[in-house]
């Protein structure tokens, strides 16, 4: 039986570790061919050897989202590998420090917003060019639940994640009636390196985070993965500029 998304094309950046590497594998198990970015050399490489080892299609380009040249070149070196671009899920992004709105430095609101904000902008200017090219397309775009609702601690981070779910409206809006659909995906608290650092450094509050899931346990990259293929997906053709929610109910309180 075919898979969901087979012989499309597919861009993951943020691909070498966490969700990223999960929706990498999902995608090419679904019958995808891949190009997997990340500004971490080992760990897109890693993910790529994954998939080949699984006896799928993918390639490794190193990328940083904040540049445009490199953004730029990610694109065109997909093109160039296989022909097109179906489909990308901008990934790419950091939780950067915890402080409070007064205490947040400049150095750490300007790199987050960066990676986080600037880089999805970025990446959806040059995948929707191409796209526009080739008469279509999907893109799904990391937010977060912390781009649905506010959370302590993190102000850089919650306005990057609300930013991208304004910028993934707004695409979708503009691009509607050129065939490319764009929505966004919202994770709860999810089991990646990412979650791991931050328990690390606030030990304290790895329980209480845990204790917001109504479910009763972190989510797993695999569930985010499924929700990212689907809404890439031809199941999801009536679907665009969704902020979605994979969250196990926390944004229900």
């Amino acid at each position: 039986m075919a898979g969901r998304v087979d012989g499309k094309v597919v861009l993951v950046t943020g691909g070498g570790s966490g969700i990223g590497r999960a929706t990498a594998l999902t995608f090419a198990r679904e019958g995808a061919k891949v190009v997997v970015a990340d500004v971490i050399v080992a760990g897109g490489e890693e993910t790529v050897r994954m998939i080949k080892a699984a006896g799928g299609e993918a390639v490794f380009v190193k990328t940083e989202v904040t540049q445009a040249a490199e953004v730029e070149a990610m694109v065109k070196k997909a093109v160039e590998t296989y022909g097109r671009l179906d489909c990308a899920f901008n990934n790419a992004g950091i939780e950067g420090e915890m402080a409070p709105t007064a205490e947040c430095t400049e150095e750490n609101w300007d790199r987050v917003v960066a990676i986080d904000l600037k880089g999805v902008w970025l990446c959806m200017k040059y995948e929707i060019f191409q796209m526009l090219k080739q008469g279509g397309g999907a893109i799904v775009n990391t937010a977060s639940v912390a781009g649905l609702v506010g959370f302590q601690g993190i102000p850089a981070y919650v306005a990057s994640k609300h930013g991208v779910n304004g910028l993934t409206k707004t695409a979708a809006l503009e691009y509607a009636k050129s065939g490319i659909r764009v929505n966004a995906v919202c994770p709860g608290v999810i089991h990646t390196p990412m979650v791991e650092r931050f328990f690390k450094t606030n030990p304290q509050i790895s329980e209480a985070m845990t204790a917001l899931e109504p479910v009763g346990r972190l989510g797993k990259p695999e569930e985010i993965a499924e929700a990212v293929v689907w809404l890439c997906s031809d199941a999801a053709s009536f679907v665009t500029g969704l902020p979605m929610a994979v969250d196990g109910a926390l944004t229900a309180q």
